[in-house]
């Protein structure tokens, strides 16, 4: 297949996504807003789609655009980097170090695992901007095994052949529960004395409701959820307000909306969710990503036992 656009076009397309103005666009760019205007259409008839809507107010990018935009960014940021590499490999090194770096993990481990890690990578030096695509375990897994992100980190194994999981360590499902409930008086809990307690669940059909309706089920328990959410984050909230109990993976309690709640372990069956690394098989990765996951592997380990036992 023929590549019919080249960088230029490239750039005329971002910076009308950016500013939303072919004429404005075209005063960055130092050129004239018809020649602008060619360069777009040039890349609208190579993809076969157009890419923004026109009318005498606005201008509005379709979803072919918003779709385009991400790899046209990394597109761009490629061939600057290889320019650099072949003026001089110093100079490539230094900008893989200041690259940008796409991350797509699942919100509930952004406290607990990645903001720290991001921390540390900064205290190396590194000056990468990161991209963070917070997504649902399926989004992910499908955010890694399309490109669109160079690693994530998910809670699921993989489903695409072309993608592979690194384990970091074993999330567990806790009780999260306001100071005053009488639950929090204890050091653990049983499945079986959530009976008669108001409970907050994640919606049927994600990752985390599975495993607790699997640890129900091993424990011949069967309890009626008052309230059903989406977002932990949400979840937390309804606690914090004293309505109820929230069922949620142990990373969440690093989460500044986890307030002063108490959160306790179950005892047998526990129900644990894996998170790991998700990476593309065979895609050669720069220092920067590399340093990245050496980051959150070595906060992984400081996070267990201690954090998650």
């Amino acid at each position: 297949m023929r590549i019919n656009f080249d960088f230029v076009d490239l750039e005329a397309f971002l910076a009308v996504m950016e500013t939303s103005s072919f004429h404005l666009a075209a005063n960055r760019l130092n050129l004239s807003q018809s020649a602008v205007t060619r360069r777009v259409q040039k890349l609208e008839e190579a993809l076969g789609s157009p890419l923004f809507e026109r009318t005498t107010r606005a201008v509005k990018p379709t979803l072919a655009a918003k779709r385009l935009r991400t790899r046209a960014e990394s597109m761009l940021d490629g061939a600057r980097e290889t320019t650099l590499a072949m003026r001089d490999e110093s100079v490539a090194f230094a900008h893989q170090r200041s690259a940008l770096v796409t991350v797509a993990t699942i919100p509930t481990v952004i406290a607990a695992l990645l903001s720290p890690a991001l921390q540390a990578y900064r205290a190396e030096g590194f000056d990468t901007r990161i991209r963070i695509l917070d997504h649902a375990a399926n989004e992910v897994a499908e955010a890694v095994s399309q490109g669109d992100a160079d690693f994530g980190i998910c809670s699921m194994e993989p489903l695409e052949p072309n993608t592979r999981f690194e384990l970091l360590f074993d999330d567990q499902i806790v009780v999260a529960l306001p100071r005053s409930h009488h639950l929090a008086e204890r050091q653990s809990v049983d499945w079986p004395d959530l009976q008669n307690t108001d409970l907050v669940l994640p919606a049927r059909g994600t990752g985390n409701r599975v495993l607790i309706d699997e640890a129900m089920a091993r424990s011949r328990v069967t309890t009626r959820w008052t309230y059903e959410v989406n977002r932990s984050t949400t979840a937390l909230e309804l606690v914090n307000s004293g309505v109820g109990a929230a069922l949620l993976p142990r990373s969440v309690a690093a989460s500044t909306h986890a307030g002063d709640l108490v959160f306790r372990g179950f005892k047998k069956p526990f129900a644990t969710r894996p998170i790991g690394l998700l990476t593309r098989i065979g895609v050669q990765e720069t220092p920067a990503t590399n340093s990245l996951r050496t980051a959150l592997r070595n906060t992984a380990l400081s996070l267990e036992p201690q954090g998650f036992g």
